[in-house]
């Protein structure tokens, strides 16, 4: 899963105790292992050896520029969605044509810079879109043949994942309906301004199967045959992300596994396989660092009050999703065997582990079975890396954590600790 892991009933992130990172930059932080990110990318790179694929790490899961920085020195393109992920993508030294640039809404002045960058390729949303862009590149003077884009197509798919996860559903604000697509390379297909050369399918994020993976190539090939028999040139497949992440220990398959799903159906085909990875690559490679304030027994409840709140991880109170939280130092005999919600072992109780945000949704675990704790104690939540800093706050005028990433036996703080003036300083 990760290189985070317990020695003698203290937890290490790779070679180095987590408890002296918190006396050091001090509590709550992200904590990073290089080692993972490596490791998750470069599995993925090899289980698609077979195809000519690109391999496009998502921004949005974890965008720090020294993590986008080591993606790109390992070979990865990213995918953004917003002209600030742009502008992060290409300061950490990113290829563009590497670059696929998604989401519903993106600005005149957004696309102007995806033009200016030479992207790889516009995933499209709509028809509207689609015209735009062709505006845009006409006004602009782009040299022919110099701007692709891929038709983002909805399957229809179920994802069997939270509704807010869900983006392949034909009732959704992202992509056309795979009936719809047919007739929009008819209408679009053929003008030279924007070479419409790939459909891109994202069904979601947080799926534990291949199953709808291998369901959505079914029925996007017999599209890209029919629209090849019409004459349309179709270079390249984008599956888009969602591919599960190990938020409980060994629930979701490899990427070897989701590999053996679908190259042999895309194999013969002809096709760049494009590829959209975010959570899987970065959500075990990260813990949130947090330091137990005070316990209280509320009626029959008893609340851990720790000083990482919602604002730090939002995820349990949006999603109601599931993060592993334990002690980063207790006794050897209750070291986890194994990360999960129904974990067997004694000496154990029942808490809410709760933050200091005003808001009753403001947890982080609710009913969770742990080893006693108390005042002073850190406590670990695992599988933190996506979706976890790129989606905090300064809600209550907290200012946001630091990012810390450890290489070996060795950390740097690759972001600080924001400061009281830092949450007022473009208000001055």
């Amino acid at each position: 899963m990760d290189l985070f892991c317990y020695r003698g009933g203290r937890l290490f992130a790779e070679d180095v105790d987590v408890a002296r990172i918190a006396a050091e930059v001090g509590t709550p932080a992200y904590i990073y292992s290089q080692g993972t990110f490596v490791d998750h990318l470069r599995k993925m790179q090899e289980a698609y050896a077979d195809l000519e694929t690109t391999i496009c790490f998502s921004v949005k899961a974890c965008g720090n520029l020294h993590i986008l920085k080591l993606m790109a020195q390992q070979g990865s393109g990213f995918d953004i969605v917003s002209g600030g992920e742009l502008y992060r993508a290409l300061a950490a030294g990113a290829d563009p044509a590497k670059v696929v640039y998604a989401g519903v809404g993106k600005t005149d002045e957004e696309i102007v810079a995806a033009l200016q960058a030479g992207i790889g390729y516009f995933n499209i949303e709509s028809e509207q879109e689609l015209e735009n862009l062709i505006r845009l590149v006409e006004r602009q003077g782009t040299p022919a043949a110099a701007v692709k884009a891929a038709l983002r197509v909805n399957p229809d798919v179920d994802y069997q994942t939270h509704t807010y996860m869900t983006t392949g559903k034909k009732d959704t604000k992202f992509g056309v309906d795979i009936e719809r697509a047919v007739a929009v390379f008819e209408k679009y297909g053929r003008q030279r301004s924007v070479l419409l050369r790939a459909i891109h399918v994202h069904l979601g994020t947080g799926g534990k199967t291949i199953d709808p993976y291998v369901d959505a190539v079914t029925k996007v090939l017999p599209l890209i045959d029919r629209l090849r028999q019409s004459g349309h040139t179709i270079e390249a497949l984008d599956l888009g992300g969602g591919y599960g992440a190990d938020y409980e220990t060994q629930t979701v398959p490899s990427a070897g596994q989701y590999a053996q799903g679908l190259v042999p159906l895309l194999k013969s085909k002809n096709l760049q396989l494009i590829l959209e990875p975010g959570k899987s690559i970065c959500a075990n490679a990260a813990i949130l660092l947090t330091r137990v304030l005070y316990t209280k027994q509320g009626g029959s409840k008893r609340f851990v009050i720790v000083d990482a709140g919602m604002n730090d991880l939002i995820r349990p109170s949006l999603y109601d999703a599931f993060h592993f939280i334990w002690p980063a130092q207790t006794q050897p005999h209750l070291v986890p065997t194994a990360r999960s919600q129904d974990l067997q072992m004694e000496g154990r109780e029942v808490v809410d582990v709760v933050g200091p945000i005003c808001e009753g949704a403001d947890f982080l675990a609710k009913d969770r079975a742990l080893p006693p704790v108390q005042r002073g104690d850190l406590l670990a939540i695992f599988t933190a890396g996506a979706y976890g800093f790129t989606m905090s706050s300064n809600y209550n005028s907290r200012p946001r954590v630091p990012e810390v990433l450890v290489e070996g036996g060795t950390f740097r703080v690759i972001r600080r600790r924001e400061t009281y003036e830092d949450l007022v300083a473009l208000e001055r």
